[in-house]
């Protein structure tokens, strides 16, 4: 799928940044293709997966055939290369997607199954089981999950515990993992993994595979997680990266920036639910959003998002053409958590009580919004990686 149009100011001067090679100033919007599949979605979404249809289907009282909505409409394939027969989505297309998941709250394993781990598997040799998990992720028919976290809360490297040793039989992994998004309902895991000799590792195991323990549960939003116990586990070896640091960090950045699209599309509803509150509720005979405080604390509230938009559009373009580095990637999840959180709070506190009942979204959104913060690294980590590349420059 192409990736979105670019066009450059008139005059603008280049902008020197620390964190990415020199780039004039850019004008993002997205192509006419995205457009097109982000209206369809969207159109499906509000049908679908509207607010109240939601909380039907987190209680377990609605039977959804959402997933396999999304891989009729290509969204489930779009990440993955062409070459494992997907369509080769750009990190614009998975903003493009993304963004619009954040506004609909919608837990379908979109992130977890395709982003992570069948787009990491698409690195690996195609040997062994490998070529058929990257098939079944495609089609929807197999779903996956990224085990890294371990307890730190910053998805570093340099915080693996987790063992790829090589048994008796053939290598195996011992170690547990934390938060993994739709670890419980996977057929295969992705797991990230120190070798004897300390180095980064990617392996891939089926999810029923003998000594692999789960426990599931729900992240604070709502989606499900898993913590999970490999107990010395078998592992093929023809489904191990060795030496994936590189591999590891790209999976990473693509992890941050959709789950930067999602709280930015967050955003935009808490944005325009609160405009709207604050427009028809009334105190002392006159709309809430006339008073000055409110009115001044709405402005503060679109600027935050408009600057969140902003950040997420260009570091989109800038990992189009390939420039976006590790420290661009910190630079967006940092903004898009520090301003996420000033909306959230302000929707909540110009809502008073009712914005954290569990039947307004506006509490939902909240929600949502910490949760992404917490995932691979929250505002302060990733605050203190740009400092510190900052004062080492």
């Amino acid at each position: 799928m192409p990736a979105a149009t670019r066009s450059s100011g008139t005059s603008s001067p280049a902008i020197s940044r620390p964190f990415a090679p020199e780039a004039e100033p850019m004008n993002f919007e997205f192509s006419d293709e995205q457009v097109m599949l982000r209206d369809s979605l969207s159109r499906m979404l509000d049908q679908r997966y509207a607010f109240e249809s939601r909380r039907r289907i987190m209680a377990g009282q609605a039977e959804t055939g959402i997933w396999s909505e999304l891989v009729d409409m290509g969204i489930v394939a779009m990440p993955l290369p062409e070459a494992c027969g997907g369509l080769g989505g750009s990190a614009s297309d998975i903003v493009a997607i993304s963004e619009l998941f954040g506004r609909h709250l919608v837990i379908e394993p979109l992130l977890p199954s395709v982003i992570l781990t069948g787009r990491a598997l698409a690195r690996f040799d195609p040997a062994g089981p490998v070529p058929r998990w990257i098939a079944d992720i495609g089609t929807g028919a197999l779903r996956g999950a990224f085990a890294h976290e371990e307890g730190s809360g910053t998805g570093a490297s340099s915080t693996l515990s987790t063992k790829l040793y090589e048994g008796e039989a053939g290598p195996r992994i011992r170690g547990s993992k934390k938060l993994v998004l739709g670890g419980g309902e996977a057929g295969v895991l992705l797991i990230s993994a120190l070798s004897e000799t300390k180095a980064v590792c990617l392996a891939a195991v089926p999810a029923d595979a003998e000594g692999i323990e789960v426990r599931r549960y729900r992240a604070l939003d709502g989606r499900p997680v898993a913590d999970i116990l490999f107990h010395d586990v078998a592992v093929d070896r023809a489904a191990i990266m060795a030496g994936a640091d590189a591999a590891l960090e790209a999976l990473l950045a693509d992890a941050r920036l959709a789950l930067a699209a999602e709280a930015v599309g967050a955003m935009a509803v808490l944005m325009a639910t609160t405009a709207d509150f604050a427009g028809t509720r009334e105190q002392f005979g006159r709309p809430i959003g006339s008073f000055q405080a409110i009115a001044h604390r709405l402005a503060d509230m679109k600027i935050a998002y408009v600057k969140a938009r902003a950040s997420l559009l260009y570091i989109a373009a800038l990992a189009d053409s390939g420039r976006a580095t590790s420290r661009d990637i910190s630079v967006l999840k940092a903004q898009v958590g520090r301003l996420g959180r000033e909306i959230a709070q302000g929707a909540v506190q110009i809502h008073g009580g009712i914005g954290m009942t569990d039947e307004l979204p506006v509490g939902h959104y909240l929600k949502h919004i910490l949760t992404i913060d917490g995932l691979f690294g929250n505002t302060d980590y990733h605050l203190r990686e740009i400092g510190r590349v900052v004062a080492s420059a």
